[in-house]
């Protein structure tokens, strides 16, 4: 059995126990900060399904698809799931729904860092994202105001805000919040944490 840990409400760390076991679980951060990535390694360890925002929010050449919110009103009442917490119209739904919220709080260098990387790699690969999808030229990091790499840069301090509304409100008393800074401290919990919440833990296991 997983090592009790510090009661709803309280701002977890990376070796802090969870609460309980997560089976409705919500990855916040902002735009480079590794949530995709995550929320798959979160749903492999605890062998629950995956499901990711993006591919149901956008649609053949960047087109919003008019199914997005049922799609969501749908998967959130399966009885586990992981998926990022983004897009404003359905962040109310996928709150209400979970039980655990895990909070990428990066830095903002290493965030852009990793996202420009990311961007570049997928454009000179051109590897495809969702529905016919493709990142567009580099070059429209000058000309599009609402580029990726501008909005993350904007952007980067508004979810901390978001988080601490989380907390003082209704959800914060219920959920239990994981704060991550930095990939060691994500390493660290997937390794421990996570893993005994899963019953995977050499300790828990004897």
């Amino acid at each position: 059995m997983p090592v009790p840990g510090p009661p709803l409400g309280c701002l977890l760390g990376p070796t802090d126990a969870l609460p309980h076991p997560p089976r409705r679980v919500l990855v916040a951060g902002t735009s480079g900060a590794g949530k995709s990535t995550l929320a798959g390694g979160i749903a492999a360890v605890l062998g629950i399904s995956y499901v990711e925002l993006d591919a149901l929010f956008h649609g053949p050449q960047w087109t919003p698809r008019p199914e997005f919110a049922e799609d969501v009103r749908r998967f959130v009442r399966a009885p586990s799931w992981v998926t990022e917490y983004q897009y404003h119209a359905v962040r109310p739904l996928l709150l209400g729904e979970a039980d655990t919220l895990v909070w990428l709080d990066h830095p903002k260098p290493f965030v852009m860092r990793r996202l420009v990387v990311r961007t570049v790699r997928r454009r000179l690969v051109g590897e495809h994202l969702w529905n016919g999808n493709y990142e567009p030229p580099l070059r429209t990091v000058f000309t599009d105001r609402e580029h990726l790499w501008r909005w993350a840069w904007k952007s980067h301090g508004r979810m901390r805000d978001k988080l601490t509304q989380i907390l003082a409100g209704e959800h914060g008393s219920r959920l239990a919040i994981v704060r991550l800074r930095g990939q060691r401290e994500v390493d660290r919990w997937r390794a421990g944490p996570l893993r005994q919440a899963a019953g995977l833990d050499e300790e828990s296991l004897r």
